[in-house]
């Protein structure tokens, strides 16, 4: 049994299911009541609680880890959820980490997630983490606006990163979770090329066949919206990476091909998946 946390979400979707296909029993957790994938037991846990975890551990041999906005906080004990693997008899650990680990290792939500990925690597288990960088599905945020609107709302319009397909992220966990040659495997995974917002709007235009404007947000107004859904701590070390990103967050890494022996994903792919949700 694999256990998949955050299971119904952008990369847990995509994990359950590669996970079924590949014949694995997997128990999907998500904190509320949800459709999983057929085939996946459906254990409803909140990772804030981390004896409410328990249930699924029985009997599980992996564990993705992914951490919520609130456990990024501080205060936020999430090093209870590996105890809680290691004593549930889990022999292996998946931690969704981030690539601001390595390439701003001085912010506060940074030092927090290193200081979490040390616990992982002294736990005893069997480990690998993955440090990805931004996600193509945060253009999600837009899908309103560009359906009503036609417009991209986003700060910094001009200033690109290597944006990742969540669904690649996804198969490389399953990778990581299923195969032992990426046990101590550290994966710094993004996209197959450096995309601004301005340009995610333009692709977005092309698949839709009309027109999207992009406004540029200030950094205060992209804050405020972050905030909605994370602590801002996490808002304010994005906005620093998304305002002006360093050599190493500009880099595309290799990481994606040498486990899945494939190119990632580009954002036109995700965007030809998912634009229901922008027409």
């Amino acid at each position: 049994m694999i256990v998949v946390t955050g299971a119904t979400g952008n990369i847990g979707r995509p994990l359950v299911r590669a996970l079924i296909d590949a014949g694995e029993q997997v128990t999907a957790v998500s904190r509320r009541v949800a459709k999983v994938p057929d085939g996946a037991r459906h254990v409803v846990a909140d990772l804030a609680d981390p004896a409410s975890l328990e249930p699924a551990l029985t009997g599980a041999k992996a564990l993705f880890l992914l951490l919520s906005g609130d456990l990024h906080a501080v205060g936020a004990s999430p090093a209870e959820l590996i105890a809680k693997a290691a004593d549930a008899g889990v022999r292996r650990v998946v931690l969704l980490s981030s690539l601001g680990v390595a390439t701003r290792p001085f912010g506060t939500t940074r030092i927090a997630m290193r200081e979490l990925e040390d616990v992982l690597r002294v736990s005893g288990l069997d480990w690998a983490i993955l440090r990805p960088g931004g996600f193509d599905s945060n253009a999600l945020g837009w899908a309103e606006s560009v359906r009503t609107q036609g417009i991209v709302a986003a700060p910094f319009g001009d200033t690109g990163v290597p944006i990742v397909d969540p669904a690649d992220i996804g198969e490389v966990a399953a990778a990581c979770l299923v195969d032992d040659r990426h046990v101590g495997g550290v994966y710094e995974l993004t996209g197959p090329e450096v995309i601004t917002p301005r340009q995610q709007a333009e692709v977005l235009a092309a698949a839709l066949g009309k027109p999207v404007r992009f406004h540029e947000l200030t950094r205060a107004e992209a804050k405020a919206f972050m905030t909605e859904s994370v602590p801002g701590e996490l808002a304010d070390d994005t906005l620093d990476i998304l305002s002006s990103p360093n050599a190493a967050e500009l880099r595309v890494s290799p990481d994606v091909e040498r486990v899945l022996g494939r190119q990632p994903r580009s954002f036109a792919d995700w965007v030809a998946r998912n634009i229901a949700a922008f027409r």
